[in-house]
């Protein structure tokens, strides 16, 4: 699973909290990862609000000089607080439109910590790549443990037979944001039936 070339991806979708969690490490996390897409030429494709780690990742990002697009429904423009200084900001009418755009937009996916919303989205953009229906990255950035019972029912998934070993090998984790977005860039997606 690992021969496609880095320079395929030149945005990646990054699912977090409009909140900015309880421990500072989530947020170190995410300026981190924001300066490393910088660093690296990748845009950030995220869900447009400028607090939590959302902000904090697309500060981080664009204060290394790199692109970011956020995708922010219009009821959530107030309640999220779109941020206004992005590369793009795109405004859509409903969370279906904000989850095509932003997949429409980005070469592989990213979760962080969050709440339902991450996980939401994070695991319906994995549903895509299980069914064929896109063949793009997804993966976990595990800080301090945050996804681990999500990891482990992903597991027990396997055990009962809901899911294949072949499709729970589709989510990429790591706890290194470097060594996770090494992975995303040199991984193929196979092609395996449902």
């Amino acid at each position: 699973m690992d021969r496609v070339a880095a320079k395929t991806t030149r945005r990646i979708c990054v699912f977090c909290g409009s909140s900015a969690g309880a421990r500072p490490a989530y947020a170190e996390a995410a300026g981190a990862l924001g300066s490393l897409f910088a660093k690296r030429g990748i845009g950030l494709v995220y869900g447009g609000g400028r607090l939590g780690l959302m902000g904090v990742m697309a500060d981080a990002t664009l204060a290394a000089g790199g692109e970011v697009i956020g995708v922010i429904p219009q009821a959530l423009v107030q309640q999220e607080r779109a941020h206004t200084g992005l590369t793009g900001l795109r405004v859509v009418a409903s969370m279906h439109e904000r989850k095509a755009a932003m997949s429409d937009l980005a070469d592989a996916f990213i979760a962080m910590p969050g709440g339902f919303g991450t996980f939401e989205e994070f695991c319906e953009v994995l549903t895509w790549t299980q069914l064929g229906l896109q063949r793009k990255a997804c993966g976990i950035l595990n800080i301090c443990g945050y996804f681990d019972p999500l990891l482990q029912l992903f597991d027990q998934a396997v055990a009962e037979r809901f899911l294949r070993p072949e499709h729970r090998a589709l989510v990429l984790a790591d706890e290194d944001a470097a060594s996770l977005l090494d992975r995303l860039l040199r991984c193929e997606i196979p092609l395996v039936e449902k």
